[in-house]
């Protein structure tokens, strides 16, 4: 029997991936998942796209829960890593408040992309998918990004803002995946899970 793993801390795609519990087909046994966190060098190398990058860190994320939950066991991992880009500027978490402020102020009034990756693995196989979604941020005062970063959220979250919380008030328009913005794109999530024979 194959148990799924989340190698992810996030509480957000946690929430997602229990979403996805009611199109299992075997109603005989529940949808469960154990949760680790993996814990890897998330630094960005040189030459490497932000597309490579993203989802280089969700399979290595899939691959590092697996040698954490225990290559003995019949487990499948899924990894997951979620980057904002801007132009070529890839915009990671915010390192203090002032640059949670240059972060926001840089998205001001403009369009920018967020980059989902999702990857599971059994040790054997490994396989996953990209997702790009466009989000359009109005324009931000200063005051607007002032009271942002006051409630805390910009600061554990990539480009400073998270489009569930109280950052969705700053997003005007999405032409993509919202689930995906939010950490686990559900659709692909689903088919990687139907072709490992989870769902």
């Amino acid at each position: 029997m194959m148990k799924l793993v989340l190698a992810s801390g996030s509480p957000r795609r946690k929430e997602l991936l229990s979403q996805l519990g009611f199109l299992k087909t075997d109603k005989d046994t529940p949808f469960e998942f154990d949760i680790l966190a993996a814990d890897i060098d998330e630094s960005h190398q040189q030459g490497e796209s932000a597309e490579e990058f993203v989802q280089r860190l969700a399979q290595e994320k899939a691959l590092a829960g697996l040698a954490l939950y225990g290559n003995d066991k019949q487990a499948i991992v899924l990894g997951s890593d979620t980057i904002v880009v801007q132009g070529e500027t890839i915009l990671g978490k915010p390192t203090d408040a002032a640059n949670a402020a240059e972060i926001l102020a840089s998205l001001s009034g403009k369009r920018h992309q967020v980059m989902t990756a999702v990857a599971l693995t059994d040790g054997t196989k490994t396989i996953s998918r990209l997702v790009i979604t466009q989000v359009q941020f109005c324009e931000l005062t200063e005051a607007d990004i002032l009271a942002y970063i006051a409630t805390g959220e910009p600061m554990d979250k990539a480009g400073a803002y998270g489009i569930q919380g109280l950052g969705g008030n700053f997003v005007e328009a999405i032409d993509g995946s919202y689930s995906a913005v939010v950490g686990l794109p559900l659709v692909e999530t689903r088919a990687l899970l139907c072709e490992m024979q989870v769902l």
